[in-house]
């Protein structure tokens, strides 16, 4: 904590104060602090994120009501859901700042988290101050400012499937006008979970990262923070095993093939900020750069169907713009400009293996040998042989002069391009109506192109030994074709606030738009080019074959790979209220949220190979979210308490299968666990005069459920809690921890789904992670 916070603790050691007023950080967008804003949220200090031992965004995420991210697959997966908002593909549904700059990729959001300072989980629509892909809340990270904070820190972590962590961090000042840190981290695990049919784990990681920071105080107005983070990760990855739908049990992973993730991260951010006694005028630019690979079993058993290598490079440029008044009086508000562009390319091609390929090559030779034997039969029996005579001596003939063999080879190559350009431009007015009643008037105008260009192609060599006679014929499919959209969005935000006693209680209504991108469908490329193959497989019998594709047939290509953006209103009214004498802080909202162009990710379409979106209709989601925070006995107990209830249900959804239309009306939203619940308290015991200073013992509990796992709520995963507990022992210094999680061992699954790609439909999920237990070192010099 800070100077000011020791100081206000030593004199009421029992009151609970404003973390925003106590973890002070740079915010150019909003003149008020965050429980005076008209929204829901959540926040936590860097103190808290140690207590509870949060390393990544899924971790704290369980602590938040409404909020669900579930720690499954990879670095690479970074599906988050809050009040029944989330994305499973594509774009994201919820927006992530760290130190002000703007995370672009989506796939760069699963990130370690380590140095941070604060927290702020906003939820709701944010898309008024901050555009496009905030349309269920928004994460803000901070990390320590050097400028606020020096010395050296050190963390050391052990824990059980030999879990470790290292970071180091060195906090200094170049003078009194300018400050530095660098930082970096390595963590590593065996994982939890054995393939059984290669005998090595499938989830074990290694990653490592650095990150410098430079802030100087150039003059009294002029300041400049610059921030680089690089991240690296190398992980055995979605240990997807064989689901029993009727009693949740969960096979271990059996993928033939080994699955697996590696990324390079590069985030650059320059914060440019100049006050005077008017205004504030704040620019933030940044670059960030990202290369990974994916391998992917995707039919995820021990037969080998088909497999996936995919590999992206992200080149993102982002530019804000905002000026805030400073001046005193009824009417606050801040103006801005935003900008970003980002270069995509992918490159995804699809292997289709034996097992699958034998299930063509079988077809074409059951049909090719039908096909002989039949003349001959009929060449047979046309000259006057008995029709079993016939049948038996056609039979011998083909079997003698070498038989019938067919074998067939199939690939998928597949380049994407998809550059993205967003514009916007907003302002928000915070007015003063009376002493105690404060209006808030936003509104964004946001443009988004979004473009694609695809070079793909299918190709089929199928070569068949017939009676002696060998033959290689082809079968191709190219595509190769370039479009775009354009899209615009309004984005209104309308917000009042009532103080309602001296404490700073206050009760809130507000009403605002939100959106996530459109875009293409780049993963169902592989289905659209094998059903043309499937469609025209007897065209190779005769010769190689390449098909042709029109205009027209472009056309509906780009009319099936696109989606549009979806977009949500949002109808609120809640309370931040400080009570009994602010021993203790409550937050809660209630909200209604109307959802028009869902984006749900489905498998695509006639096989069931990957992931595709789609704009699914209407949707509704309401719910309410409660928090408590408090401490007492002088501040030796400190505890807090989270509930969210959300009930996201589809409106209009029909789907059709097998020319029958499926009706979805009423069914809920899949992946939106229905209650969010969480717990902890700690409790301090002081031991002036010894070398120990104190003893901490905290216990935590959190628990979500029920989450339908698809469409059709067919099956799902029921309502469970995980305990966890730490005891630290604190030296001047050093800290020592020793922690355990999930203390009763708790089964349930983080994700599950269904897959066609081995002809037959599949349920398939992974596992949580069962009892951890370890220890933790601090140092601070």
């Amino acid at each position: 904590m800070t100077d000011v916070a020791n100081k206000i603790e030593a004199t009421d050691t029992s009151r609970v104060y404003n973390l925003d007023e106590v973890v002070i950080v740079s915010q150019p967008k909003e003149a008020l602090l965050l429980r005076q804003q008209p929204l829901s949220s959540s926040m936590f200090t860097g103190n808290d994120i140690n207590s509870l031992g949060i390393t990544d965004l899924s971790m704290l995420a369980s602590y938040v009501p409404s909020f669900a991210m579930p720690a499954y697959g990879s670095r690479l997966t970074s599906s988050m859901y809050i009040r029944g908002i989330g994305s499973r593909v594509n774009n994201p549904a919820i927006g992530i700042y760290v130190d002000g700059i703007p995370m672009v990729n989506k796939s760069a959001f699963n990130i370690h988290t380590y140095q941070i300072d604060r927290a702020d989980i906003l939820r709701g629509p944010q898309g008024t101050l901050y555009g496009m892909n905030t349309e269920g809340g928004l994460l803000r990270l901070y990390t320590k400012n050097p400028m606020k904070y020096q010395g050296t820190d050190i963390h050391l972590g052990l824990g059980t499937h030999f879990q470790r962590d290292f970071e180091a961090a060195h906090y200094g000042k170049l003078g009194d006008n300018a400050a530095f840190s660098i930082a970096g981290f390595y963590s590593g695990s065996n994982g939890f979970f054995k393939n059984q049919t290669t005998g090595n784990r499938a989830d074990n990681y290694n990653e490592a990262g650095g990150k410098a920071r430079f802030v100087s105080r150039l003059t009294d107005r002029f300041t400049i923070d610059f921030t680089a983070d690089y991240q690296y990760v190398n992980q055995n990855a979605f240990p997807y095993g064989l689901l029993d739908i009727t009693t949740n049990n969960v096979e271990s992973p059996s993928a033939n093939r080994q699955n697996s993730y590696k990324r390079n991260m590069l985030n650059t951010g320059l914060n440019l900020k100049y006050a005077t006694d008017k205004f504030t005028l704040t620019s933030t630019t940044s670059y960030q750069f990202m290369d990974d690979c994916m391998m992917m079993d995707q039919d995820y058993l021990a037969s080998d169907f088909m497999h996936l290598e995919q590999r992206q490079l992200t080149n993102a440029i982002t530019q804000e713009l905002t000026v805030r008044n400073n001046t005193e009086g009824k009417w606050k508000h801040a103006t801005g400009l935003y900008g970003s562009y980002q270069w995509l390319r992918t490159d995804a091609p699809v292997f289709f293996d034996e097992d699958f390929t034998g299930r063509i090559s079988g077809g074409i030779q059951s049909a090719m040998y039908n096909s002989i034997l039949k003349a001959m039969i009929d060449k047979m029996v046309a000259a006057g042989m008995p029709q079993a005579a016939a049948e038996k001596a056609a039979a011998a003939a083909i079997e003698k002069a070498g038989g019938i063999n067919v074998s067939a080879d199939m690939k998928v190559p597949a380049t994407f391009n998809t550059p993205q350009l967003n514009i916007g431009v907003f302002h928000e007015s915070n007015i003063s109506l009376t002493d105690r009643l404060t209006a808030t008037l936003g509104l964004r105008y946001d443009y988004n192109r979004v473009k694609v260009h695809y070079d793909t192609y299918a190709a089929m060599a199928i070569t068949a030994n017939v009676m002696g006679q060998s033959m290689t014929n082809t079968l191709t499919s190219m595509l190769n074709n370039m479009s775009h959209d354009n899209y615009s969005q309004l984005l209104p935000k309308v917000g009042l606030s009532y103080t309602i006693d001296s404490d700073g209680s206050n009760v809130y209504a507000t009403v605002c738009k939100g959106y996530r991108a459109g875009g293409y469908n780049i993963q169902m490329f592989s289905d659209i080019l094998q059903h043309e193959l499937n469609e025209n497989s007897n065209k190779a019998m005769t010769g190689s074959y390449d098909i042709p594709h029109t205009q027209a047939d472009y056309d509906e290509i780009n009319n099936t790979i696109s989606y549009k953006p979806e977009e949500s209103w949002n109808y609120e009214i809640g309370a931040h209220l400080n009570l009994f004498d602010n021993k203790i802080h409550a937050d809660l909202a209630v909200y209604y949220m109307q959802i028009r162009n869902q984006q749900l990710s489905v498998m695509a379409g006639e096989y069931g190979f990957g992931r595709m979106m789609v704009n699914a209709g209407k949707s509704i989601s309401w719910g309410l979210e409660a928090a408590l925070r408090g401490s007492a006995f002088d501040n030796s107990l400190t505890w807090s308490a989270g509930y969210g209830l959300t009930r996201a249900t589809f409106k209009e959804y029909n789907e059709t299968s097998n020319d029958t239309e499926i009706s979805y009306n009423g069914k809920r939203v899949p992946f939106i666990p229905m209650h969010t619940l969480n717990a902890r308290a700690d409790y301090r015991i002081r031991l002036n005069g010894s070398a120990v200073q104190s003893v901490v013992i905290g216990a935590d509990v959190t628990a979500q459920g029920r989450t339908y796992w698809n469409e059709a709520n067919t099956y799902s995963q029921p309502f469970y809690a995980l305990l966890g507990a730490h005891a630290d022992i604190n030296f001047t210094g050093v800290s020592l921890k020793l922690w355990c999680r999930n203390i009763t061992d708790t089964h349930y699954n983080t994700f599950a789904f269904d897959s066609s790609a081995s002809g037959q439909t599949i349920y398939l999920a992974q596992r949580g992670t069962p009892i951890q237990a370890g220890f933790d070192i601090d140092l601070h010099f």
